[in-house]
């Protein structure tokens, strides 16, 4: 099993990147916040997962092990595979996953691509032992976005006054939204670094 990769990413697009690891390029499907953070250069560190098939080895990478771990766990629900559960992760954070699964929150679910009613309600059933406690503070509709969004700019390699400086200038667009795209806002506040 591979559990993790420290390389230098020589390609990066929205949802793979390629990471030089010893002279050797590893292809690694990423959620879009990891990827789309990483640029040609970048030393990455990502928490990882071999998934075998009959005719694939596809290694999935993560910013942290909490999200490699809600993708496995994920994928023990029965008709729920490594896409799905990808999906998943692009679209909620590990806690926001279990939020929803705590409080059987099927409509927070099925925004999900690919998830339907039926495939909530078996998400709420099967995994409702196996994600464990939430571990962020606070209402996540009164500011826990942001940090989920400085966790994804500092496990990036942002400082924590730059990660805020960020989120400050992102604040607006949340503010405006009902239920904040954590995955939006990590893409705009990385923008606004890519200009400082």
């Amino acid at each position: 099993m591979i559990a993790s990769l420290r390389g230098t990413v020589t390609h990066a697009n929205a949802g793979r990147l390629v990471v030089d690891v010893g002279g050797v390029g590893i292809s690694v499907t990423c959620p879009p916040q990891t990827a789309l953070g990483s640029r040609p250069g970048d030393v990455v560190d990502l928490h990882t997962t071999l998934v075998v098939r009959e005719d694939s080895l596809t290694v999935y990478g993560f910013g942290d092990a909490d999200q490699r771990d809600a993708f496995e766990a994920v994928q023990m629900v029965s008709g729920v595979g490594p896409r799905t559960a990808m999906a998943l992760l692009a679209t909620l954070t590990p806690d926001e996953l279990r939020r929803a699964v705590a409080k059987e929150d099927l409509a927070t679910l099925v925004r999900v691509p690919g998830i339907g009613r039926k495939g909530a309600q078996r998400l709420v059933l099967e995994l409702k032992d196996r994600l464990g406690p939430v571990t962020a503070e606070g209402d996540p509709d009164a500011g826990g976005w942001e940090e989920s969004v400085r966790s994804g700019l500092e496990s990036l390699g942002w400082s924590r006054r730059e990660a805020d400086a960020a989120i400050s200038a992102v604040a607006p667009m949340a503010a405006g939204a009902g239920t904040p795209d954590v995955a939006e806002l990590l893409r705009a506040a990385l923008r606004t670094l890519d200009r400082a």
